[in-house]
């Protein structure tokens, strides 16, 4: 094709001006050059539609590697499954505590509220801790000081019923924690490692090589970074979630801590706190805290 194009070129040439003859020369000189680049292009746009990506660096690292990303994938899916699980646990919890709350105190006594307890069950932590606490005072009122943990008066063994069932759900809240919190902290550092470890290979590779260029070496370094942004995809959501999770587990449990207040108020005095109902949830009580 090209040589043709050159033939035309000269033929062209030889019948114009010598003005025409000298253009058409430099645009046969041209053309040659031309398809030299192109042809060096091919190889480029080759290598381009090669296929680079996260499987393109899986598939070609070795067995650290292939080992790296499979835990950044099970962290990742780790810490979905309790951010999806929890939140919905935490949805479910919370709905059903103001229904409780609601119905405790528009009952007309306890007797009321331990049969509602007894009839639905307790399926949250404000209702575990009526039903227990109702229980030890009543217990301990009928039958006195049976074993060690039931010594002292009613009141302070109904006190330690009620921290032991707070210091429960605290435990029962805050499980899972701990891998969100583990996850958001190591999966960059297990990111970055397999970045290293990947520029290193890359850099082995290229050094074995001959003719070194700077495709190739961006294309594989390029690759390797992609761990380190996969160790931030898996750490990021685990440190929202985590700082979400303490947040409203600590407003709960301070909800809950005023409603033992109240509770071993009623259950010592047979009458509610003096303050109304907003105060009296809205306040931080300590005393489920006390010895």
């Amino acid at each position: 094709m090209f040589d043709l194009m050159n033939h035309a070129v000269l033929v062209l040439a030889q019948v114009s001006t010598p003005e025409v003859a000298a253009a058409g020369t430099q645009a046969a000189a041209a053309l040659p050059l031309a398809g030299a680049v192109s042809q060096g292009a091919q190889p480029v746009a080759a290598m381009a539609d090669g296929g680079q990506g996260v499987l393109h660096f899986i598939g070609q690292s070795d067995a650290v590697g292939k080992s790296l990303f499979g835990f950044l994938l099970l962290m990742s899916l780790a810490s979905w499954y309790l951010i999806l699980a929890k939140g919905l646990t935490q949805l479910r919890i919370r709905r059903r505590s103001r229904k409780f709350l609601t119905e405790f105190w528009a009952a007309s006594s306890l007797e009321q509220v331990e049969n509602e307890i007894a009839t639905h069950g307790a399926e949250e932590p404000f209702a575990h801790l009526a039903s227990h606490a109702i229980h030890a005072q009543k217990h301990h009122a009928k039958y006195g000081a049976l074993k060690l943990e039931e010594s002292g008066t009613t009141a302070s063994f109904v006190t330690r019923t009620i921290r032991k069932v707070i210091d429960e759900e605290t435990a029962r809240l805050e499980n899972g924690l701990t891998v969100l919190a583990s996850v958001g902290s190591t999966a960059p550092f297990v990111g970055l490692f397999g970045t290293v470890w990947g520029v290193y290979h890359a850099l082995l590779s290229i050094s074995m090589a001959d003719g070194v260029t700077i495709n190739r070496i961006a294309g594989p370094v390029g690759e390797a970074l992609i761990m380190t942004g996969l160790g931030l995809a898996v750490a990021i959501p685990a440190v929202l979630a985590y700082n979400a999770f303490v947040r409203l587990n600590r407003v709960y449990l301070a909800q809950l801590d005023a409603f033992a207040h109240d509770l071993f108020t009623f259950l010592s005095t047979g009458q509610p706190v003096a303050d109304n109902a907003p105060e009296r949830h809205g306040r931080h009580i300590s005393l489920a805290r006390e010895a």
